[in-house]
């Protein structure tokens, strides 16, 4: 098999992308009939996503060519452990629906920067939507744009990259114009044709294992193949390297060091990822609690789902490369491991899996930049430059600030300004992202929880949060060594002395925590803006149970199996 398309490659593509615009047009038309403000449809799309809209327009703007392109490289380089980001999330999704959303929705918040401002004051919010302004369009932007033209672009032979960059982002901006509503509905058609194409492609990689390794076209014998070949992939946990340990070792532990990430380090990530972010809470936040509670859930079930469809093919592409089955793998990088598995598809169902990529793409994007545009229509241009702003006015600056933000992410990506490549695209992500995640995440939970949270207290986070990321990532090894109480660094690739990044990442948030309890203590024992709990918001209805206790259940089975 080859990596060139034929025209049943074209027509199945061509078939999505019909179904796709078509379907977002009417619901564009549909939408327009509507009474409700043009603002808040646009947004927010004001209460009118299902909750099975909202679980799958959550999982299809999670879901991006930063998991098939870069979980399936940790998937080739470390194994199973990187699904730890999915399953954890799915578990970080139960604690966001039960205890998180509903102070939003009882509180009526539809930005997370309202949420600050609401919580503690003006200051925290303008910083927070800076911040957010920043990561959202110089590394999420980018990073989804560079990695999902990288993949197709290997597919159409290597010559297309800045054509398909350009092309997904067009894509992109055409749904995103439409507004909340559109892409909400519009990606249970992308999460349909992700889960559909991205299974087949599983499928029919496991098969292409089983027939190379003798076992004909069986994909339990495939998947069997893996696991007797490729052992060391199928380990949840990674144990701490000891002196001789080889460097290749080193590295995987850097990126996942073993029980200590549990301890802090994924739940900080994950919570503030699911909870906290405005990209993905965004489609909850105009329904009602059970609405949206539900459709959280709904969202957390099919996470589980996903390392089979963006990591597997990884582990895939290691076995077939080490066997010397997979030479279009030039040069064994892993970020290119899920493209090469794509070239061993067959006509037809190769258009199918582009397609898949490309729903995750632009779906991602798509709730990037309408992200992008909330915050800085409702949370900037609003209330700092233009008060008196109208109904149309905000819905037409929403839409130039998405314009804007794709063709800075075009820019910035054109020949990789920001280093993506270099240091992997999963890696690029959630290093980037850590820098703030542990001030905002301890901002809102303290905020939500702790009544004596001051706003003094909340700008003193955000700003220690920052600084103590960049201490324990940067300058904590130079200063104090290799090896504390606190720590055990170890050799990188580079050759440099490196502390594992979730390890860094829980003691930032600790830090954070206590110099905002410090602070907090020395105020009113009671912020005058502190919200009011209901606790029978908490309550669950029977539905609600039988979903958590299912993803409970399908983890435990999980982790008791590939510990």
């Amino acid at each position: 098999m080859s990596n060139q398309l034929v025209l049943k490659d074209y027509l199945v593509f061509a078939l999505y992308f019909i179904i796709v615009a078509s379907y977002g047009y009417w619901i564009y038309k549909k939408k327009k009939k509507g009474a409700v403000s043009a603002s808040k449809n646009f947004f927010l799309a004001e209460g009118s996503l299902t909750w099975w809209a909202i679980g799958a327009s959550i999982i299809a703007s999670n879901i991006s060519a930063e998991q098939f392109i870069g979980m399936s490289g940790d998937g080739f380089f470390v194994g199973i452990a990187v699904s730890v980001y999915e399953w954890v999330g799915a578990a970080a999704l139960i604690i966001v629906a039960v205890f998180l959303m509903p102070v939003y929705i009882k509180n009526k918040i539809y930005t997370m920067p309202q949420f600050l401002k609401t919580r503690y004051n003006e200051t925290v919010a303008l910083i927070m939507s800076v911040f957010w302004l920043f990561l959202y369009v110089f590394v999420n932007l980018t990073s989804i744009l560079y990695l999902g033209a990288l993949a197709i672009n290997g597919l159409l032979g290597g010559a297309y990259f800045h054509e398909v960059m350009v092309a997904l982002a067009i894509f992109s901006v055409i749904i995103t114009l439409g507004g909340m509503k559109v892409i909400g509905y519009t990606d249970v058609i992308q999460v349909g044709v992700l889960i559909v194409g991205g299974l087949a492609t599983t499928y029919m990689a496991l098969t292409v294992v089983s027939e190379k390794f003798g076992f004909g076209k069986d994909v339990l014998a495939g998947f069997n193949v893996l696991i007797r070949e490729a052992p060391d992939h199928f380990h949840m946990m990674l144990k701490k390297p000891a002196a001789a340990a080889p460097q290749d070792y080193v590295n995987k532990y850097l990126i996942l060091p073993g029980f200590g990430m549990y301890i802090a380090g994924q739940w900080i990530s994950n919570l503030n990822y699911w909870g906290c972010n405005q990209y993905i809470t965004q489609r909850a936040l105009g329904a009602d609690l059970q609405t949206a509670r539900t459709g959280i859930l709904f969202a957390g079930l099919l996470k589980i789902l996903m390392p089979v469809i963006v990591m597997l093919p990884g582990i895939v592409a290691y076995v077939l490369y080490q066997h010397g089955h997979l030479p279009q793998l030039e040069g064994g990088h892993k970020d290119g491991a899920y493209a090469a598995i794509l070239t061993l598809l067959p006509s037809g169902l190769k258009g199918l899996a582009i397609a898949a990529l490309t729903a995750a793409i632009v779906a991602s994007l798509a709730g990037k930049s309408n992200s992008i545009s909330t915050i800085f229509t409702l949370d900037v241009y609003k209330k700092y430059i233009n008060t008196g702003a109208d109904e149309k006015q905000l819905v037409w600056i929403g839409r130039v600030t998405i314009i804007v933000a794709i063709i800075v992410g075009v820019i910035f990506t054109w020949n990789d300004a920001l280093g993506i490549g270099g240091a992997g695209g999963y890696t690029f992500v959630q290093k980037y992202s850590s820098f703030i995640s542990p001030g905002v995440f301890a901002t809102f939970i303290l905020g939500m929880f702790w009544k004596r949270t001051s706003g003094t207290a909340a700008i003193a986070g955000i700003i220690t949060g920052f600084v103590a990321s960049l201490f324990f990532n940067q300058l904590a090894v130079r200063i104090f060594g290799p090896e504390t109480l606190l720590y055990s660094a170890f050799h990188n690739a580079a050759g440099d002395y490196e502390i594992p990044f979730f390890i860094s990442l829980g003691w930032s948030f600790l830090t954070t925590v206590l110099v905002m309890i410090g602070i907090s203590l020395a105020g009113p024992k009671v912020s005058d803006k502190a919200f009011v709990l209901d606790y029978e918001m908490f309550k669950l209805k029977p539905s609600s149970v039988i979903l958590i206790v299912t993803i409970l259940l399908l983890l435990s089975v999980i982790y008791v199996r590939f510990w």
